[in-house]
């Protein structure tokens, strides 16, 4: 038997996550799935809701490892590139939007993001528009994501049929994201 850590606890929770979606996840749900008495999770987290944080920061762990900008990089294609990563990111897990809603970065997160702002703010984009739009484009993309899960587990979970047309939530994404990029462009260039 595998000694249980808090790897393999959140790493089994967020398979369980991608199982049953968040709202029905459950300590007594993770705890049979390890072969563990539930008291044995509070070795490590003493409360869910500090597992479900360390749950929204392992699922951001390939977005918060991706390169960071290098000063030769196109300032407009690299903050393209990095939301797409971002809704890439929150769209491996379901339910990874609400998962990573409402948390707030880390002291690695605060560098990165301080190391991408330097970089748009290096490249000729205003501070205060970089901040703004790091911000926007961050929020955005969560919103995106969250409607697009919500949909997905609405169709899932219910036998009627809708006579809406399905979106397309890939070329919606884009566009959002284009009119983000331009406004920003226009305001860098003034």
């Amino acid at each position: 038997m595998t000694k249980l850590n808090r790897e393999i606890v959140i790493a089994e929770a967020l398979e369980l996550l991608d199982e049953v979606g968040l709202d029905a996840i459950s300590t007594r749900q993770l705890a049979k799935r390890l072969h563990v008495e539930q008291p044995s999770l509070y070795w490590h987290f003493r409360k869910k809701e500090e597992l479900l944080a360390a749950m929204a920061e392992a699922a951001m762990a390939s977005h918060a490892t991706a390169r960071l900008p290098m000063p030769s990089d196109n300032w407009h294609d690299w903050f393209a590139d990095n939301t797409r990563s971002f809704r890439r990111t929150l769209l491996m897990h379901r339910d990874g939007a609400r998962l990573h809603a409402g948390t707030r970065p880390g002291a690695a997160d605060i560098d990165r993001i301080t190391h991408k702002i330097a970089f748009l703010v290096a490249s000729g984009v205003p501070e205060q528009d970089a901040k703004m739009a790091m911000l926007a484009a961050s929020r955005f993309t969560v919103g995106s994501v969250l409607e697009e899960q919500a949909e997905a587990s609405l169709a899932a979970n219910t036998n009627r049929t809708v006579d809406v047309p399905q979106m397309d939530h890939a070329a919606a994404f884009e566009a959002g994201l284009m009119l983000i990029l331009e406004g920003l462009a226009e305001r860098t260039r003034r």
